[in-house]
């Protein structure tokens, strides 16, 4: 079946050792077997020669250096990684009616021996940017093999693609193509991308329906790869590079480093940044200096003020501003015990800036 390209040493590149299919889980009826193709793209294959994956890693790795406005283009020959049976799903489909549970459902029903998550289904309506976000945010921690599925599809039932990433960290995400991909696309690095072929890869039964595909094509296809139903190349024909979404990208201005609002940490109102810490730290600042700070949507400034570097929100008083690394390992503005957005009418997105420089004495 597929193997990653390279010679057989190269292809250790996603198996470092010889994966085995997981435990049978202990409430199945007695005498249940997984399905006999589940662990097929295990086969090893001859591959192409070794200078392929270093071109095609190379390539990837250029365009995260350049900042590129426009992906690499992906692997031509035939990619795929041994699933791990699990499905992940994000959406913005909330949780107050059937939407979430009806994915379920379908995926169960594709093998009810998958193991079925959710990421999130709090992303704001419409907002795929959010969407790239969050897959960004937690890809790392899914085991290699694992199928994330995001739906942010503002485009439903139009001719905008569906499609299949390959990562580079070995991770399967299906999505439409619509720049819910522009981050994975720098970090980690898609490998190889393939549209849906949804005359084979929709639920039976729903060739009708154009407003649900989250159901009817992407849970199904996720759920059919997840447990080795099909392969990763019976999923649909290789796309060259998927949509990207335009944004700015955080740089150093003269003694300031300069960024955006991707998104709010919403459960506590603090502004997170895409400014990374390493940037963040080439201005030679350390824990304790004071910082200005200034937050502007469209041009026009929000707050501006000064606040502390510092390791954590009780290294200040309740309710004084500080400046933290957050979990992402990036800049964050926020208030101790207190809502930093909701006080200075903060918001996220690629028209809201920060600016970080050290405060004049």
């Amino acid at each position: 079946m597929n193997t990653m390209p390279g010679d057989a040493s190269a292809a250790t590149a996603f198996t470092t050792t010889s994966p085995k299919p997981a435990a049978t889980p202990r409430w199945p009826l007695p005498g249940y077997r997984p399905p006999a193709n589940r662990w097929r793209l295990l086969k090893p294959r001859r591959a192409p020669a070794r200078a392929a994956l270093a071109l095609l890693f190379a390539a990837v790795a250029g365009a995260q250096a350049a900042g590129a406005d426009e992906a690499p283009a992906v692997a031509s020959s035939e990619l795929s990684v041994p699933v791990a049976g699990i499905v992940a799903l994000q959406s913005d489909f909330g949780l107050q009616d059937h939407a979430v549970a009806a994915m379920h459902g379908v995926i169960l029903g594709v093998d009810r021996h998958l193991v079925v998550q959710d990421l999130t289904h709090g992303i704001a309506a419409y907002d795929v940017w959010q969407a790239a976000y969050r897959l960004r945010a937690v890809l790392a921690y899914w085991p290699r093999g694992s199928v994330l599925v995001s739906i942010v599809d503002p485009g439903v039932g139009t001719d905008r693609r569906s499609v299949i990433a390959l990562t580079r960290t070995g991770h399967y995400v299906v999505t439409p193509d619509n720049g819910t991909l522009t981050l994975l696309a720098e970090q980690p690095g898609i490998v190889q991308l393939r549209s849906i072929d949804e005359t084979t890869n929709r639920r039976p039964g729903a060739e009708h329906s154009n407003t649900f595909h989250g159901r009817d094509v992407y849970a199904f296809t996720a759920a059919r790869l997840a447990s080795g139903s099909i392969s990763f190349a019976e999923v649909g024909p290789l796309v060259d590079r998927p949509v990207l979404l335009p944004y700015e990208r955080a740089h150093r201005d003269g003694n300031a480093v300069v960024g955006t609002v991707p998104v709010l940490d919403v459960q506590w109102g603090n502004v997170w940044t895409n400014i990374d810490r390493t940037l963040f730290e080439s201005m030679g600042v350390e824990l304790g200096q004071r910082l200005a700070v200034t937050i502007a949507h469209a041009g026009k400034i929000a707050w501006r003020g000064v606040a502390p570097y510092v390791g954590t929100f009780g290294d200040v008083a309740t309710g004084a501003p500080l400046v933290y690394v957050n979990s992402l390992d990036e800049m964050a503005i926020a208030l101790n015990q207190d809502d930093f957005a909701r006080q200075h009418g903060i918001e996220s997105g690629n028209d809201w800036s920060v600016r970080i420089e050290r405060a004049s004495r």
